[in-house]
């Protein structure tokens, strides 16, 4: 890579970012990966149990990353200062300059200077191969390109060569399925077009790459697409940019087996990324979408992505949800449930009810240690990642449309994720957004159709845009990573095992979730400042709307949580805002009103549920400290609703419930009046129900099956042996 102030840039935006780290006063250190150029945008955190995240991420744009210069952006040409290069079958004729030799069938060019390629070549190159490190460029004026056993294009030398798709021109190139001198030891081609040299794209007119042997496009320093119409099908990958792959526009569509569009360079820290300021794209791949192997930046653009084939050809996920749970404490996929061993201690994510016997955990054991060994086996062929967008970096997404159906992760990131804006649309076999460190959304409108987990990370902050979330797992999950690609399964393992110091902190935007599993997952802490969160489901027991280890500090914004009551939560005794906490004896049907308001008749909450539901946790802050209310079931509402949620118009038709008057946080409820706590028994718990709202989960015990799991007694209904993460 020839610029050396692109990557001086990077780190000067990175370190400038790295106004890191803060940790808090018990002890807590920043999350993330290192702070290590493009890599990672620096993050603070001081999320520890019991405290407020601090959790920001750098805002770094595309241009942060990139420059264009003047050779970049030039599409303009004359004739008399350009030499003419007329292709014809296994001929060349070349006139009005000295730089260019035709021979056997290939034209080798060896000066900088302005090539007008026009014609046809059958079966040969265009070699360029200027030692001076000059600037070459080459202005595709209506080009067939063919070479049956090499690169019709090959860059073998030059300071950088740019490609002019000249206006109103349809250029094509096409190879074979195998290169004549293809050496994997060596640095050979290994695309249609292949470049040793940065690499630009520039022009109006369209480009046709049709490659059968592997990739389409490939430099091996910089690659920018500035411009044009680029049409490209590739055995392997469609678009590869060593040290970037930088687009500023152009509208490009890529059918590949492997990647779509990936930077590999994984050695220098201020390299490897990609970073897109605009363009349309149509990517249909076999593995990832977008690639990058450090950071990876959208500042805007059109995007229809596919990998595998879409989230029907994902890996079958088998979440905790369901009966087949009963026995675990909730915060699953991925760290560690609240499952009570045999011994004491916590059971794997993905795992059964706790084994009975000695013998059963030997045989769990067996198993899981095949598991691994068949992990490690497959390790050393990477296993297939069919990510929508994926960074080993930081990925940051400032705008643009997004739809994305991809078999792996939508939106993943080894580091951090962070979305200020832009619009999702997003169907997958797994996580629908993922970061192995942090996840920050902060505006956008995400609509997340289908998924196993939806949003998922160490830590998650949520300060802006418009969410919604279905999940056959868990809806959002703190610190519960369960990304099994084996060559990242080992990292995740080890960032995801310990939950305490973890947060989901949510200060504005709209959440809606409808989870099968859980609704709100933290395996540390939660902390609630602003913004609205809706939660609907799930319905069986082994999980709850919201599940949480640590606290839940409840200071403002809007919250209403419906769905199972065997494992339901409330937030925290210690909130400065009110809570409600309801329990019904029966299921409710999806639809059924839920209404609750003061004692002047003032709306509360007018809810319909969109699944069946036996709790619901409401908290205003239109509930005040010695105020009376009333809850209703059933009944009508003239208002127009959206996401299940009425704000104003006349409600008739009701049931009442119960009556009411709050005197502490966390008021619980049942049909019979206040209650201490939330009275069901926890599938996995030992005896009594929760604490007011600011305990762990009940415990699973040592010898029982689920549902009884302990002895019983013992405080925050814990089982004898059972033991929390």
């Amino acid at each position: 890579m020839k610029n050396c102030m692109t990557g001086s840039k990077v780190g000067l935006v990175l370190l400038a970012a790295a106004l890191m780290t803060a940790c808090s006063a018990n002890g807590g250190v920043a999350t993330g990966a290192a702070n290590n150029g493009a890599t990672s945008a620096a993050v603070t955190s001081s999320a520890t149990s019991g405290t407020t995240a601090a959790v920001e991420l750098a805002n770094v744009k595309a241009s942060d990353l990139v420059t264009y210069d003047e050779d970049d952006t030039t599409t303009a040409w004359t004739a008399d200062t350009s030499t003419d290069i007329l292709l014809a079958g296994t001929t060349a004729e070349i006139e009005g300059g000295t730089g260019a030799t035709a021979q056997d069938g290939s034209v080798t060019i060896t000066e900088a200077g302005t090539y007008v390629l026009s014609g046809k070549l059958s079966d040969g190159q265009i070699i360029v191969d200027e030692q001076a490190k000059g600037t070459v460029r080459l202005v595709l004026n209506g080009v067939d390109l063919k070479d049956s056993d090499s690169a019709p294009i090959y860059i073998k030398e030059a300071g950088k060569v740019v490609i002019t798709l000249q206006e109103g021109t349809e250029n094509s190139v096409a190879d074979g399925a195998k290169y004549a001198s293809a050496d994997a030891t060596t640095d050979e081609p290994s695309a249609a077009i292949f470049s040793k040299a940065d690499l630009t794209i520039n022009g109006t007119g369209k480009l046709t790459v049709a490659a059968s042997y592997n990739d389409g496009i490939t430099s091996k320093d910089d690659l920018k697409l500035v411009s044009g119409t680029l049409e490209i099908q590739a055995a392997d990958d469609g678009i590869v940019g060593k040290d970037m792959v930088a687009v500023q526009d152009g509208t490009i569509t890529i059918k590949a087996e492997g990647d779509g569009i990936k930077s590999t360079n994984d050695e220098e820290t201020t390299k490897g990324f990609v970073a897109i300021a605009a363009g349309t794209f149509d990517i249909t791949a076999g593995n990832d979408g977008i690639q990058a192997e450090t950071a990876e930046v959208i500042d805007g653009g059109t995007f229809s992505i596919v990998t595998n084939g879409g989230y029907e050809n994902a890996e079958v996920k088998t979440g905790d949800q369901g009966p087949g749970g009963m026995g675990m404490g909730g915060n699953r996929g991925g760290g560690f449930s609240n499952q009570g061993a045999v011994d004491g201690t916590p059971a794997a994510s993905g795992d059964t009810a706790p084994a009975a016997t000695t013998s059963a955990a030997a045989a769990d054991t067996a198993a899981v240690t095949t598991a691994e060994a068949t992990t490690t086996a497959t390790a050393a062929t990477e296993s297939v990642s069919a990510k929508g967008l994926k960074a080993g970096g930081d990925l940051t997404v400032n705008g643009g449309s997004f739809t994305i159906n991809s078999a792996d992760d939508a939106v993943h990131s080894n580091s951090n994720v962070s979305i200020t804006d832009g619009g999702f649309k997003i169907t997958t076999g797994d996580d629908g957004i993922h970061a192995d460190s942090l996840t920050a959304v902060s505006g956008g409108t995400i609509n997340i159709l289908k998924s196993y987990e939806g949003i998922e990370g160490a830590n998650i902050t949520i300060s802006g845009g418009e969410i919604h979330v279905v999940a056959s797992d868990d809806g959002v999950n703190v610190a519960g990573g369960n990304d099994d690609n084996a060559a990242q399964a080992t990292t995740q393992q080890d960032q995801f095992a310990s939950a305490g110091s973890n947060m989901l902190t949510i200060s504005g935007g709209t959440l809606t979730v409808d989870a099968a599993g859980d609704g709100l997952d933290s395996n540390g802490s939660v902390t609630m400042t602003g913004g609205t969160v809706i939660v609907n489901g799930p319905t069986d027991d082994g999980n709850g709307p919201l599940d949480y280890d640590g606290t839940f500090n409840m200071t403002g914004g809007y919250l209403v949580a419906a769905g199972s009551a065997g494992m339901a939560q409330a937030p925290g005794e210690d909130s400065s805002q009110y809570s409600v906490s309801m329990s019904f004896t029966e299921d409710q049907q999806a639809g059924t009103l839920v209404h609750l308001e003061d004692s002047d008749g003032n709306n509360i909450l007018t809810f319909a549920p969109s699944k069946n539901y036996r709790s619901v946790v409401v908290s205003s802050p239109d509930l005040k400290q010695g105020g009376s209310y009333k809850l209703y079931s059933g009944g009508t509402s003239t208002d127009t609703v959206v996401d299940g949620l009425y704000t104003d118009g006349e409600y008739s038709g009701e049931t009442q419930v119960v009556a009411f008057d709050i005197s502490s946080s966390v008021t619980w409820l049942n049909e019979s009046g206040v209650t201490t706590a939330n009275t069901g028994r926890g599938p996995g718990g030992g005896g009594g129900g929760f604490t007011g709202g600011g305990g762990t989960r009940p415990q699973g015990g040592a010898g029982g099956t689920p549902p009884q799991g302990g002895t019983g007694g013992g405080t925050a209904s814990e089982g004898t042996s059972g033991s929390a993460n």
